[in-house]
């Protein structure tokens, strides 16, 4: 029986520590300071973004223009095929049906080698945005003093949003 009360008292002072450090980390939590911001506005809306997206069509224009001439060759070979297959010999048939395949081949090889290099770029440019971003969103936390600073919530107060502060802070 003193071994259970013992023991009961232990773990009534275990608990009682608990609650305490748990009310003292609700404490700092609520004096905490909190933003959040839109990572989607900033790649989308800034200057930066903008530009970025300007020398990204003027970078990739002339290649796309390329791929949309193929395109068209490649839609007005198989068009003119499927017109003369049925008057075609054996041989030309198999040797028209040979170059739109080819064809074909080359247009998919360029155009995947073309999405993956506007990939590659876009994140590039990404990247450099971000970079400024992060080095705009680190000071301003400094000056107004956020612990904290999320992005890609699922839903935030727009008292919290600090977006428009560092879309303004990127475009000077």
């Amino acid at each position: 029986m003193k071994t259970a009360t013992a023991t009961l008292g232990r773990m009534f002072a275990v608990v009682a520590l608990g609650w305490l450090a748990l009310g003292t980390a609700y404490a700092q939590a609520q004096s905490s300071r909190i933003a959040w911001l839109s990572p989607e506005r900033i790649y989308n809306e800034s200057k930066l973004a903008r530009l970025a997206g300007d020398k990204l069509k003027e970078e990739f224009s002339p290649r796309e223009k390329a791929m949309n001439e193929l395109g068209a060759r490649l839609k007005a070979a198989t068009e003119k095929y499927t017109k003369d297959e049925p008057t075609l010999s054996e041989a030309d048939r198999i040797k028209r049906q040979r170059e739109v395949v080819e064809l074909d081949k080359d247009f998919q090889r360029r155009q995947r080698e073309f999405r993956e290099d506007l990939s590659q770029r876009t994140n590039e440019e990404r990247a450099a945005i971000a970079e400024k971003a992060t080095r705009i969103i680190k000071q301003l936390a400094l000056t107004e003093g956020f612990d904290i600073v999320l992005q890609d919530a699922v839903w935030a107060n727009p008292r919290i949003d600090i977006t428009d502060k560092v879309l303004a802070a990127l475009d000077k």
